[in-house]
């Protein structure tokens, strides 16, 4: 039985400490508490009680410290100990524990520089006494754009640190998006985001399908608004026949990323091998060859 929980957020930043509870071979409860800093790793032993020793994992980001627990507890009940290698499973286990989407500032704010000729997790800041009142504004989503670039009949304009600098570290990106008459936003997903999205005009119909593959779909009217969880497939599909439609979303990521379904599967490159296409679909070799060419690939 493996049992792990970490240090609070503020802990795994500043002193990163990885607690963890395994059985060993006598049904007795050691407590292994192993702390990582640049220079040292020091790990002590504590024999307790399983009845006065209670840990709750509260978040889901930490599942995947309790499989390197495993592995370090594993190591240690057989005497196999390799010193080299704890501080590498240590390291990768609070790295992977503690990430976050967006981290947060540690400042007001920081205009974005994308002058930089490099790159990071976000954008470099500019001085903060260079900061003006424009860096915070955006026109970006004022204006429609062109919902004939794609068959669906869609189009997607979106704020971020180039049209609006302020944006950077704030851990949100706004977008408009415009769908023609029987417009569709088809099948995709935002990898690092959330997404709630406001019907501005016309009826749209969206939806999303959670793990279990069942589907979650509303009719939105003018001033209604939907959620969909970060990674879940969704889509928005504009129902009038004759008007087009507006809706606005706000996404919790300064870079939620989009993968639409098909494209993504049809129009790789390199392109995806052909019986993995078909084998996926169910279909023929005719038809990954359609759809390659309907969808541009």
């Amino acid at each position: 039985m493996i049992l792990c929980c970490p240090a609070g957020p503020a802990n795994l930043i500043l002193n990163p400490l990885l607690t963890c509870l395994a059985m060993s071979s006598s049904n007795a409860l050691k407590l292994l508490k192993i702390t990582f800093s640049t220079s040292t790793l020091r790990h002590q032993f504590y024999e307790t009680s399983p009845s006065n020793t209670h840990y709750i994992c509260n978040s889901y980001q930490f599942l995947i410290q309790i499989h390197f627990c495993r592995v370090i507890s594993d190591e240690l009940s057989m005497k196999k100990t390799s010193h080299s290698l704890l501080p590498s499973l240590l390291t990768l286990a609070l790295l992977l524990g503690s990430t976050k989407a967006d981290p947060h500032p540690l400042q007001d704010y920081c205009i974005a520089d994308t002058s930089k000729p490099f790159y990071l997790n976000g954008a470099p800041c500019i001085d903060p006494k260079l900061a003006a009142s424009s860096h915070f504004t955006t026109a970006a989503l004022s204006k429609p754009g062109n919902t004939k670039a794609t068959p669906y009949g869609f189009s997607v304009k979106v704020t971020n640190v180039t049209n609006l600098p302020g944006l950077n570290t704030m851990g949100l990106t706004m977008a408009r998006v415009d769908l023609d008459p029987n417009g569709l936003v088809p099948l995709h997903s935002h990898p690092r985001a959330s997404e709630v999205t406001i019907c501005i005009r016309g009826s749209l119909l969206v939806g999303f399908v959670n793990t279990s593959n069942y589907v979650f779909t509303q009719l939105l009217r003018p001033g209604e608004s939907f959620v969909f969880p970060r990674g879940l497939i969704h889509f928005l599909y504009n129902m009038e026949t004759m008007d087009s439609a507006i809706a606005v979303s706000g996404l919790s990521s300064q870079s939620p990323g989009t993968q639409i379904a098909a494209v993504a599967a049809f129009t790789s490159k390199p392109s995806m091998p052909d019986e993995v296409l078909k084998k996926s679909f169910q279909i023929s070799n005719q038809d990954v060859t359609r759809i390659r060419r309907n969808l541009g690939g």
